[in-house]
C-alpha cells in the first residue's frame, strides 16, 4: 500500500491544478483513465474537443491509482478505469453516480509476445520455460495485472507458478506500460489484452489463450465522478464516447465493440466484468 500512496501523489499537483478553468466552450474537463484505453481515448479526447470546444484533461495510469489520485485530489468529471473491478469500487465507495456509468468497449486476455514470437511462445505453460522473462501489470492497482493473476491462479500447479515468478522481472505500472515491456524487448512475453499488438504491430504479436484458460471477458466503463463541477459538461463527454464518432474511434484501435464480438473472438461464451480480488501474496508490501 506505502507503493499505492507514492504512485498517488506523483500526479497529485497536476488533478488540483486541472480544474482551475469553468467546464464548457473553451473550459476544461479532467478525466481520471485507465491505461487500457489509452490510444483510442486520446484521439476521442481531441475529436471531442474540436468538436465542442471543451477540452478534456486525460490523467492516465493504473485504474486503481487514477482512481485514489482523484479521491485525494477531490477533483475531476469523468472517471474511466480499464475494466469493471475498479468501477465497482468506485460505485461502491460513492466515487461516481452510479447511474451515469456506460461500457465503451470489451477487452479479452492473452499473452503478448514480441513480433515474429523469437522465444516459440505458444502457452501459459511456456512462460514457466527457465531463461524467460515475464512481466505481469502490478495487480494492486493495474485491472490487466489482476486478470492476469486471476488467470495464473486457476491454471497453474503450485510447482508451476513458483516456475512462473522466477521468471517474473517486473510489475509494471501501467496497461502502456506492460506493452512498452514488449515493445521495447524489456521481457520476452507479458500476460496482457489482445487488443496490445494493435497497439505497436511492428513490434508485438499476440498469442490467444484457449477458451478453458480465460476466466472472464473484461470491459471498460465510464462514469460521472461525485466530484465534477459540471455534470452536463461531463455527461456530454460521455454521450460522445458512446455516440458514432467515439464508437468509431474504438473501432479503429481493434477494440471489441460488444461482449459478442468478443464471444467470436474466444469461441465460447464467458462472464462479463465483475470483480476479483487478488490474493495476498501478489501485493506488494
Amino acid at each position: 500500500m506505502q507503493r499505492l500512496a507514492r504512485a498517488t501523489a506523483l500526479i497529485l499537483g497536476l488533478a488540483l491544478g486541472a480544474c482551475s478553468q469553468p467546464v464548457g466552450a473553451g473550459g476544461t474537463l479532467v478525466a481520471y483513465v485507465g491505461a487500457a484505453s489509452k490510444p483510442a481515448t486520446e484521439e476521442a479526447a481531441r475529436l471531442f474537443e474540436r468538436t465542442t470546444g471543451t477540452k478534456v484533461e486525460l490523467v492516465f495510469g493504473g485504474s486503481g491509482y487514477v482512481l485514489s489520485q482523484m479521491k485525494l485530489a477531490k477533483r475531476g468529471d469523468i472517471y474511466f478505469p480499464g475494466s469493471s473491478d475498479y468501477m465497482e469500487k468506485a460505485k461502491r465507495d460513492g466515487d461516481v453516480f452510479a447511474d451515469s456509468e456506460q461500457v465503451i468497449v470489451y477487452l479479452v486476455s492473452a499473452i503478448n509476445v514480441q513480433k515474429g514470437n523469437p522465444h516459440g511462445i505458444r502457452s501459459l505453460a511456456d512462460l514457466t520455460r527457465p531463461g524467460l522473462k515475464v512481466a505481469i501489470a502490478n495487480p494492486e492497482g493495474v485491472c490487466v495485472g489482476a486478470y492476469a493473476v486471476e488467470i495464473i491462479e486457476q491454471q497453474f500447479s503450485p510447482e508451476e507458478k513458483l516456475a512462473f515468478k522466477r521468471n517474473l522481472i517486473n510489475f509494471t505500472e501501467s496497461c502502456e506500460k506492460t506493452a512498452t515491456a514488449v515493445s521495447l524487448k524489456m521481457a520476452d512475453a507479458v500476460i496482457g489484452w489482445s487488443v496490445f499488438e494493435h497497439w505497436d504491430p511492428e513490434r508485438i504479436e499476440t498469442i490467444p489463450l484457449p477458451e478453458g484458460q480465460i476466466p472472464r471477458i473484461g470491459y471498460i466503463p465510464v462514469a460521472i465522478s461525485r466530484f465534477t463541477q459540471d455534470r452536463t459538461a461531463a455527461q456530454r463527454f460521455i454521450d460522445f464516447l458512446t455516440g458514432p464518432e467515439g464508437r468509431a474511434v474504438f473501432a479503429r484501435h481493434h477494440y471489441f465493440a460488444t461482449a459478442a464480438d468478443a464471444v467470436a473472438w474466444i469461441g465460447a461464451s464467458k462472464p462479463v466484468g465483475g470483480e476479483y480480488v487478488v490474493p495476498q501474496e501478489w501485493i506488494a508490501k
